[in-house]
Parts: structure tokens; C-alpha cells; sequence
């Protein structure tokens, strides 16, 4: 229950910035399974397994809003602050969850390497929609002050592919919200939310709804593909999370003020090897989890 209560709030801190996605952190740590599972036994008619599933939702669930919260108020300062360190630290996460999944997957992929196509294609998809992104939202984002219908369905499915993102171990739903340019627009409203100045509420609604629904719509068939298209799944999540290297190096350009974008000159060695230790560190979790298990 303590290693689950963990992974919410390391999911979370995941979910908080653009790089790693909180299905990494649960692929990761061993639960990945039961955490789809549940997510799909929540709308099922047998009573014991919707108590069975509520109950791991719960205590990740918890965790992850002590983590989300710790996130607004901590990271997001330290993000805006140190943006070539953090973009590092998450690159260190991405190259170093990558050989992990592999080897996880070894026996799901071997043979079947004409699925890379797969991973061409969530590599060009990620680059294309950062690209884009950063050709029509300029520096600032999208203007979360005044609601209009345009907005509101913006929002509405920004929110709902973002949680498709946060549920597969692949790109992750900020990197997303990043790159649709309402990263800093959401997470300043969530901010300013928990601070009791309830201007932004409409639109964070808006956004939940939208989470909420993907989750009814997109778990279902994140459930399906990865029983039935497995290969073809993992080698699209690799691709997606390659694709995201990019986005990540892009960011800085996305944040308020005169900002670069990542290079050789501002990549910080020391936050990439703490974001690979880190990595390290959870599958070893898991490993001595299984061990134990056994």
C-alpha cells in the first residue's frame, strides 16, 4: 500500500512537467497492469472488483494529490526558474527508461521489427505537433482570461488527450498540454485556484471534464490495444517518447520570457545522470518487489 501511495506521488511530479508521463513511472514500478485494470473495472458491474479496483485508485490517488499540489507550489516555481536543469533531469528519465522498457518488452518486440514503422510515426506526430505548436502559440500560450466557445473546446479536448498521454508509459500528458500551449496557462490557474481566488474555476472544470472524459473514452482501448496490439503499442509508446526528447529541448522557448531553446551549451550532465539515477532507483524498486514476491 506504501509502495503504491509512493508511486502516485512520483506520478504526479511526473504528470506536473513536460517530459516523462506518470505511466512511465507506473510501467516502471510494477503496477502499470493493475493500474489500467482498475481504471477499466471502475465502470464493470461486478461489485467486489469495482471495491477491489476503488480501493488501489484511492491510495494512488492520494498520493498523487499530495504529489500534484507539492508539484504547484514547489516545482512549478523551481521549473520556471531552473528550465534547462529540470528539461535535463527529465531528458536523464527519457534515455534511461527507454533500454528499460526494451528490456521488459524484449520478448513482446523481438521479431517484430517491421512495427518500427510504429515508432517512425510517434516520433514524427510528437516533432510535428511541437513544430506547429510553437509557430502559432509563440512564446506565451494560450489566454486562459476570457472564455469563448473556441476556448471552452479547446480545453475541453486538450484535457482529454492529455489524459490518453498520462495513462500510456510513453509522452507525457504536460509535454502535450505543453505543446497544445496550455501548460503555463493551467498550471497558473491551478494555482491560483489553491490559493482561494476562484477567477480560473470555469475553466479548470472545463479541463476536468475533458480528463474524465478520455478516461471513460481512451481506457477502454489503451486496454484493448496493449492486449490484442501489444508490439505495435510499445514500438508507437517508444516512438512517442524519442519524439518527446524534442519537445522537451523546444520548452524553454514556450515559457514566459526571452528563453533558448536547449542545447549543448545549457544541458546540465549532473541533472541528466539524477534523472537516469532516479530511473535506476524505481526499477530496482520493482525488481526487489518481484523478489520478494516470489
Amino acid at each position: 500500500m506504501l509502495l503504491i501511495f509512493v508511486g502516485g506521488f512520483l506520478m504526479a511530479l511526473a504528470d506536473s512537467v513536460p517530459g516523462v508521463s506518470g505511466g512511465t513511472i507506473a510501467f516502471l514500478m510494477g503496477f502499470y497492469d493493475n493500474f489500467i485494470n482498475s481504471l477499466s473495472t471502475i465502470f464493470s458491474r461486478s461489485r467486489n472488483a469495482k471495491l477491489k479496483a476503488l480501493k488501489f485508485l484511492v491510495n494512488l490517488g492520494l498520493g498523487w494529490i499530495i504529489g500534484f499540489v507539492a508539484a504547484v507550489f514547489v516545482l512549478n516555481a523551481v521549473f520556471e526558474t531552473y528550465i534547462y536543469e529540470v528539461s535535463s533531469l527529465f531528458i536523464g528519465f527519457i534515455v534511461c527508461s527507454t533500454p528499460i522498457i526494451l528490456r521488459e518488452e524484449w520478448q513482446v518486440l523481438k521479431g517484430k521489427y517491421l512495427n518500427l514503422i510504429c515508432t517512425i510515426i510517434g516520433v514524427v506526430i510528437v516533432v510535428v505537433i511541437t513544430y506547429l505548436n510553437t509557430q502559432f502559440t509563440g512564446n506565451s500560450g494560450i489566454n486562459l482570461n476570457n472564455l469563448s466557445i473556441p476556448l471552452i473546446i479547446y480545453v475541453f479536448v486538450v484535457g482529454m488527450i492529455a489524459i490518453s498521454a498520462m495513462i500510456l508509459p510513453g509522452i507525457s500528458g504536460s509535454t502535450l498540454i505543453l505543446i497544445f500551449g496550455l501548460y503555463i496557462p493551467i498550471m497558473s490557474a491551478v494555482k491560483e485556484v489553491l490559493t482561494l481566488n476562484f477567477r480560473f474555476l470555469p475553466i479548470l472544470i472545463i479541463f476536468s471534464i475533458g480528463v474524465v472524459t478520455g478516461i471513460v473514452v481512451v481506457i477502454k482501448g489503451v486496454k484493448a490495444a496493449l492486449r490484442h496490439y501489444r508490439p505495435q503499442t510499445i514500438y508507437t509508446i517508444l516512438g512517442l517518447m524519442l519524439g518527446s526528447l524534442y519537445s522537451i529541448c523546444i520548452g524553454p522557448t514556450t515559457m514566459e520570457g526571452d528563453y533558448l531553446p536547449m542545447s549543448v551549451a545549457n544541458f546540465s550532465i549532473i541533472f541528466f545522470l539524477i534523472g537516469g539515477l532516479i530511473v535506476l532507483s524505481l526499477q530496482g524498486i520493482k525488481e526487489y518487489k518481484n523478489i520478494k514476491t516470489k
